[in-house]
């Protein structure tokens, strides 16, 4: 028997097990090698994101001592199904986008953003103080101006409202934008319109009237608010769901924690108009899929639009 041979590879077996053990400790989750992808969907200038989201890459790595990789992708799809091919472990996300994560990968909700310290937001009713219509039954045979199919708060919140009362347009207009609405009930190209709903604050109103004020200093007197719809759950923080439970309670707390500092809100704000982070649950956004339903919606198809 070759007694060289055999402690040879009594010394060898342990060395190519630390060697292994090392080489997957690099490729684990979290490590240089394999950092944290986290994506930002596009609400403002991809660029603004890009700024802002180099000092959140920077503290979330310093909080956790995770290594992250934060992108911002060209579709709210690509995202989804980056979740199915684990290229992506987090990301702020729409909310529809979140239900057809869920549906297909199991993507789990942990968070949503907070407005105006709301974690909730309505659409709103508007039409010329002039018109003469005062509730949302006046819209009756009236033509309507919105945002786009896909919108929740341009579209399928008040057609919620319009069909839970029975109400039936005459016309419907797709504007495209927010602002577009507001400027088509000033100019009396429709009858009424729907649009995102903010609460007024010290600056004064928040709602998609503010967009069009250096162009039409006097809207507020011209375009009122008629009704409100009911709230549906901001936009939650998503995360793929087999990322191990300490990691993403870590990553929450990292999250809820830099948001609560003076940097952190201004970064956010830039980005997404958000002055906080709480902690939410898949249930949280039941009710949405019970209005999709009721309206025959798809979040499928309305990713497509």
């Amino acid at each position: 028997m070759n007694t060289r041979k055999v402690f040879s590879n009594i010394w060898v077996l342990p060395f190519l097990i630390f060697s292994l053990s090392c080489t997957s400790n690099k490729d684990e989750l979290g490590s240089i090698k394999n950092p944290i992808k986290l994506f930002f969907i596009p609400s403002v200038d991809a660029k603004v994101i890009e700024d802002n989201s180099k000092a959140f890459e920077a503290y979330l790595e310093a909080e956790t001592s995770y290594q992250f990789e934060i992108a911002v992708p060209q579709s709210y799809i690509a995202v989804v199904e980056a979740f199915g091919t684990k290229k992506a472990d987090v990301a702020a996300f729409t909310t529809y986008g979140y239900i057809l994560a869920h549906e297909k990968y199991g993507a789990e909700a942990r968070m949503t953003v907070l407005r105006h310290g709301s974690a909730d937001y309505k659409s709103q009713f508007v039409a010329r103080t002039d018109s003469g219509i005062k509730t949302v039954a006046d819209l009756a045979d009236k033509k309507m101006a919105f945002v786009d199919p896909a919108s929740a708060s341009g579209y399928l919140l008040p057609l919620g409202t319009l069909k839970d009362k029975g109400i039936k347009l005459k016309e419907t207009v797709f504007a495209g934008k927010h602002d577009n609405v507001i400027s088509m009930v000033y100019n009396k190209q429709v009858d009424a319109g729907a649009t995102f709903w903010s609460p007024e604050d010290e600056e004064g109103i928040q709602d998609a009237r503010r967009l069009v004020k250096t162009q039409y200093p006097d809207v507020v007197d011209k375009v009122k608010i008629i009704e409100l719809t009911n709230s549906i759950p901001n936009d939650p923080i998503v995360f793929r769901k087999d990322i191990p439970e300490p990691m993403k309670q870590k990553i929450e707390a990292a999250f809820i924690k830099f948001v609560s500092t003076d940097e952190g809100k201004q970064a956010f704000k830039k980005i997404y108009g958000v002055d906080g982070i709480k902690k939410a649950t898949d249930a949280d956004y039941d009710g949405v899929r019970v209005m999709l339903k009721k309206l025959g919606q798809d979040a499928s198809e309305l990713l497509k639009k």
